[in-house]
Order: structure tokens, then sequence, then C-alpha cells
């Protein structure tokens, strides 16, 4: 039986809101098609589901088994053309495909003059709206058109298309390898995450500077900048280099206030921009400008002009939450951001099929932190649960390596050390396994594994040690990364003190104030 989640039409029709259901109704009523038609008796019992099932298909007598797969598909498609039909989903891509296919009807019916209009209409429209790719097709069809369609002017026609399309095939060709560039350091950090010793720095820097295309910045439009920012974001990510990623990230977001235009057509970049962004500052630990970049953002996300589709919303939950929960490890104020658990577990339940597996974890991880920060322990280890009990997560290597060593450190803060035993021996093998045991997570394992031969009253000198050994890595170029998932200094800092966690973390923050 075919797994609810996996089967595309019960999932397209279960992500359709009730306009659109109507819409798709009156649709099937302009097509003059009978209302017992059996494509709209599947849609009707598809959209009383809760959970598909085959079975209840087949006995409700409307298909055969032997026609269920036909009639899925033109179902599908059916209700593809009625959202294409949908004003709410017409946005500038979709406008100028249309323009460019109507030129193609009336070429093909020998209309040679009016679909050349139409097409000059549309080419300066998408090259308007940095839709450089379509603008090309159109240049190529044009150019078909001439050819048959003889006027006086077709020498100098001739000249300017094809200048026109040597320019766009050109723009299209950077963009194209400043993409490809991206997508390639995008995959390297969600499989391994930052670089780990002097040869991984080699190895992506060698990388980035054969991939990058020479350029002039100040031939490249708005679409090439986005691409070139992208590539030069992720590169700076993967080699902790926090400051020059904030650098791109900011050109990145400033590119769209530039251009505000280009906000309502690309939400999507706009978004992930201006997560980056404040990602890059949650690195560099500038909490007042990060505060001021995600109440920005917030404010655009609820401008009546932004965007909103299932993609967006998705997105704007993620990144608004994600970076809420970071303000709050960045302020040291855990207790006021547990309102926020029961916000996202609703939202990911909601947004379960646009959000992937891997930044569902990454929310879980996150969330385990501010409990962990709050004295939370137990809490803090549930969620940690769900990340390492998941075997289908074959993303974020380090994401996983570190949810194990801070789920020792809270087994141990809650007193639960009775498994504590085993649990270090299977993150110690993970760790091999998974090459990733770095010089902080070595100390901390040898000081769990040591913590049942300590006196109580030696305790603190023991951690005193720790700390003073942990703390030469806080600065180092590989070794810092361990402190960006698990603040381990502040922890020692709050034993030491004497103090909860929290409060060492806020008053760092309060040091920090810029």
């Amino acid at each position: 039986m075919t797994n609810a989640h996996k089967d595309a039409l019960f999932v397209l029709v279960k992500s359709l809101s009730k306009s659109e259901k109507r819409q798709f109704k009156l649709y099937v009523g302009r097509l003059g098609v009978n209302t017992d038609a059996k494509f709209l008796a599947l849609f009707n019992l598809l959209d009383k589901m809760r959970k598909y099932d085959e079975k209840q298909i087949l006995d409700s007598g409307i298909v055969k088994k032997s026609q269920l797969s036909n009639l899925k598909a033109h179902l599908y498609k059916q209700i593809l053309v009625s959202l294409r039909l949908n004003p709410v989903n017409q946005n500038v891509r979709i406008q100028i495909r249309e323009q460019l296919d109507f030129a193609t009807i009336l070429y093909q019916k020998g209309l040679y003059k009016q679909s050349l209009k139409i097409l000059e209409k549309a080419k300066s429209f998408a090259i308007e709206n940095e839709e450089k790719n379509v603008a090309y097709e159109i240049v190529e069809l044009e150019k078909v058109i001439e050819t048959q369609y003889i006027t006086r002017s077709i020498p100098d026609r001739a000249d300017e298309l094809a200048v026109e399309a040597k320019e766009l095939s050109e723009q299209n060709v950077i963009t194209s390898k400043l993409s490809n560039l991206s997508l390639q350091l995008y995959g390297m950090m969600l499989k391994v995450g930052y670089v780990r010793s002097d040869e991984d720095l080699q190895k992506v820097k060698s990388y980035f500077e054969e991939h990058l295309p020479k350029y002039d910045i100040e031939k490249l439009g708005f679409r090439e900048k986005l691409w070139l920012y992208k590539a030069h974001l992720w590169y700076n990510l993967l080699i902790q280099d926090f400051l020059s990623a904030y650098k791109y990230a900011s050109k990145w977001v400033d590119l769209f206030y530039e251009n505000e235009h280009m906000i309502p057509l690309n939400p999507v970049f706009f978004l992930k921009g201006n997560h980056y962004l404040l990602e890059s500052l949650f690195f560099v630990k500038y909490a007042s400008q990060f505060r001021e970049t995600l109440e920005r953002l917030e404010e655009q996300v609820k401008d009546p002009k932004f965007p909103k589709n299932d993609n967006i919303t998705s997105l704007a939950f993620l990144y608004i939450n994600t970076n809420k929960l970071n303000l709050h490890f960045l302020e040291g104020t855990f207790d006021k951001g547990i309102y926020l658990v029961n916000i996202i577990e609703y939202g990911i339940k909601k947004h379960r099929q646009q959000i992937d597996e891997h930044h569902i974890m990454l929310l879980y991880y996150k969330i385990a932190c501010l409990y962990f920060g709050n004295g939370d322990n137990k809490n803090c280890i549930a969620y940690l649960k769900k990340i390492i009990s998941n075997k289908k997560l074959k993303m974020r290597e380090d994401l996983m390596c570190f949810a194990r060593v801070l789920s020792l450190v809270a087994h141990y803060e809650a007193g639960m050390d009775y498994h504590l035993e085993v649990q270090l021996k299977s993150t110690y093998k993970f760790l091999l396994k998974m090459n990733d045991l770095h010089e902080v997570q070595k100390e901390m394992i040898k000081f769990l594994r040591n913590l049942g031969d300590i006196y109580p009253t030696d305790l603190k000198g023991e951690f005193q040690k720790l700390y003073n050994e942990l703390k030469k890595y806080e600065n180092h170029p590989y070794e810092k990364r361990a402190f960006l998932y698990l603040d381990i200094l502040s922890w020692l800092e709050s034993h030491l003190q004497n103090k909860p966690v929290s409060e060492i973390i806020r008053e760092k923050a309060l040091a920090l104030t810029r």
C-alpha cells in the first residue's frame, strides 16, 4: 500500500486551501464535465480521507485497480491546471511563460507579426525582472520567426538579436557557474559542517578558487550578484570566517533593499538571505544588530505586499523561529524562550510536508539547548533522543555528534549517570566512526569518564582543570566550532561560580553588548 507521505496526489489534495478546492470544482464545472465524472469523485473521496487508503478507493467502486494509476495522473494534472489559473499563483515567471506560449501558438498559425509583438513585450518584461533564462528563449524564438517573416529592417534586426542573444548567453553562463558553485558548497556544509583541519581548508579553498568564474562586478546584474554573494557566503561559513560571512550576507540582503521590487519576485531568496545574515550575526555575537535584523524581517513578512504561499509561509516559520531561539541563546534569556517550544511543535506539524528532516532535527537540537540552558535536563534529553534515535538522518554529521555529547552532559546534570558508562562508550564509538573526534570532545569524554573516581571535595578542581584545558581552544581555527553547538565553557563556569548557566551567558552577553 502506498504510504500517505509518499502518494503525490494525496499530498497535493491535502495541501489545497478551502478557496483552492472551491476553485477546482468551479474549474471542473467550466470544463462541462459531468459532476459524476470519475476524477471528480476521486478528488472528493481523497479530500475526505485522513490517511491515504488504496483499498478504500477500490471498495468505493469509483475505479478498477487497472485504471487507478491513469485516473490519479489525470486528476493530478487537472488540479495543477486549476492552480495555474488561480490569480494567487500568478507570479511574474508564470506570466512571462504564458506570453511565450501565446506567441508560440500565433507563430504556429503563421501570424508572425502578432507573435513578434507579444515576444518583444515579454522579453522587455523578462529582462526588467531579471528572468534572463526565459529572455534568452524568447530571443531564440524571435530569431526563428525573423528568418521566416522577412522585413526591410532584417539586417539591423539580425545584428540586434545576435547581440542580445550573446549578452544574455554570457550572463546566463556566469549565473549558472555561480549557482553550481554555491550549490556544491551548500552540499559540503550539509554533509560535514565546517572545515575540521588544514587539509579540509585547502580542499575547500582550492575548489572555490578553481570554480569561481571571472567576472566584472560593474557588468553584473541583480541575479548574477545574488549568486556571487551566495557562493562567497557559503565559502566563508565553511572555513569559519564568520566576519566575512556577515559581510557577504549583508551584501545579499542589501541587494534586495536596494532593489525592493525584487523582494516580492524572489521572496525565498530574500528570506534565506536574512536567515544567513542572522546566523552570521549570531556567530559573531552581535546581539543588537541581530535583534534589529530579526524585527525588520518579521515586519517585512507581515507586510500585505509580501507574497503568501505554502512554501514561503513554511520558510518564514522556520527562519523566524530558529532565530528567535538564537536570540535567547545570545542574551542568555532561556526561561523567556520556553514559550516558543509549543509554537515550534505546532509549526512542525503544520508544515511537515515542506520542512525537511534535517531542519526539523536542527530545531529539536536548539530546543534541547534551550531546556539545557534553563536547567531542565530531562526535557533536554527528551529532545536529543529524537535526534539520536533518528536512523534516517544522513545530513549534518556534526549535529549528530554534538547531540550525543550534550546528551552525556545533560544526563550527568540530571543525576541520571547510572547508564553513563554505556553512553560514553557508544558516543566515543560513534564519534570515531564519523571521524569527528576533536580535542574538545576528547577532553569532555575523558572528564565525564573519570567523574566516578573523583571525590566530591575535588570536583571543583577537576572542573577548573577541564576549563583551563578547553579555554585554549576557544579561538582555535578548527576546534572553536565545538563551542558554536554547545557552550561548554559557560557550563563549566556555572559550576565553578555556583551560578546557573543562563546567568553566566547573560553576564557575557551584557559585556559584549554592542
